[in-house]
């Protein structure tokens, strides 16, 4: 039996913008411009360290380990020390790449179905998403998604990242929604799922890598594709 659902709060990167890929062209936009070629280093070593020092420096800025001028920095200078690339501000890459990230519109395959599917069944629509504001809200409407929804939360904003219960109560009392009718959709784990079930409301695990979980409480759903929603919603 269906859940009444009524309040659909959609995570962002990677489940309906598609980060990989439009982070990876982002940086091939960055690399060329900045000719790092030049300096003897392949772009795929550099995106390669460059995303593991990513994850591990989002990872601390979730815990308040750093700042966010600390994280957009040692990012690339990490990334810089470890391929003994000179004479290039790591500030300034950032700020470049933050310019070009938001241009790419790669969507997750079958996103904008989905929502208008939603949208058909009168579902109200928000996003609760871990970003910076700048990009996440150029991310939206370079990718035409942005209409879909009527209030997007971005943890900068609210300065409480994902998984930290404030988010989740500060969208659940913003969209006027009650818990029992509200649900959490994303693809992260421990971010969007652990996070949303901790704070009291549904989720829906969108496995699109077939990742191994634990096993599943009655307020967590799978689905392995987008298309997948319309069989719960």
């Amino acid at each position: 039996m269906r859940k009444k659902y009524t309040h659909l709060f959609f995570d962002l990167d990677n489940t309906l913008w598609d980060f990989k890929t439009n982070s990876k062209c982002a940086m091939q936009e960055t690399f060329n411009i900045l000719q790092l070629d030049k300096k003897g280093v392949a772009f795929d070593a550099f995106f390669d360290i460059y995303s593991r020092n990513n994850t591990n420096l989002w990872t601390a800025y979730r815990k308040k380990e750093v700042s966010k001028k600390e994280l957009t920095r040692q990012r690339f200078q990490l990334t810089f020390d470890s391929l003994a690339i000179n004479g290039v501000d790591a500030l300034a890459m950032n700020e470049l790449y933050l310019h070009e990230m938001p241009k790419q519109s790669h969507l997750i395959e079958g996103a904008k179905e989905i929502l208008d599917y939603a949208k058909s069944k009168v579902y109200r629509l928000f996003i609760i998403t871990n970003g910076f504001k700048e990009v996440q809200h150029a991310k939206l409407k370079r990718s035409g998604l942005d209409p879909y929804f009527e209030k997007v939360f971005i943890s900068e904003e609210i300065k409480m990242p994902k998984p930290g219960r404030e988010i989740f109560e500060h969208a659940i009392k913003s969209a006027n929604a009650k818990k029992k009718s509200s649900v959490m959709i994303g693809d992260d784990w421990d971010v969007d799922i652990c996070g949303a079930t901790s704070f009291g409301i549904d989720a829906i695990y969108y496995n699109h890598l077939k990742q191994p979980v634990p096993e599943l409480k009655n307020t967590v759903q799978v689905i392995h594709s987008l298309s997948g929603l319309s069989s719960i919603l």
